[in-house]
């Protein structure tokens, strides 16, 4: 196996153009903050009966969301994460998330 394809997913390629697409960057830029649409959720299923909250809809780099998850956990006080395209606050923060999302200039609405 070439050296290119080491950290690679890919197994087998019988393409001969093939090119690795992670080492492609991300051809589109984040979205303006005002035209960003996020929804604010809280979810407990499969979290052992534990809320948290959900930032979904966010158009963007992971850069740019894992920035915005980190002021959102510094402000909450709480731990997160970023996975799949959301945000996941641990607890119950759901409209002072919301507060702080529209204080940024995004478009906020909550669901559920």
């Amino acid at each position: 196996m070439s050296a290119k394809f080491k950290n690679s997913k890919v197994v087998y390629s019988t393409n001969p153009d093939f090119n690795d697409w992670e080492d492609q960057e991300e051809k589109f830029d984040t979205l303006d903050i005002k035209a960003q649409k996020l929804y604010v959720s809280l979810d407990k299923k499969q979290r052992r009966g534990k809320k948290v909250t959900l930032v979904t809809g966010f158009l963007g780099k992971d850069v740019d969301l894992k920035e915005l998850s980190k002021q959102l956990k510094s402000k909450c006080g709480v731990g997160g994460s970023v996975k799949d395209g959301e945000i996941i606050i641990q607890g119950d923060f759901k409209l002072k998330i919301a507060e702080l999302l529209s204080n940024m200039g995004y478009s906020c609405k909550m669901k559920g």
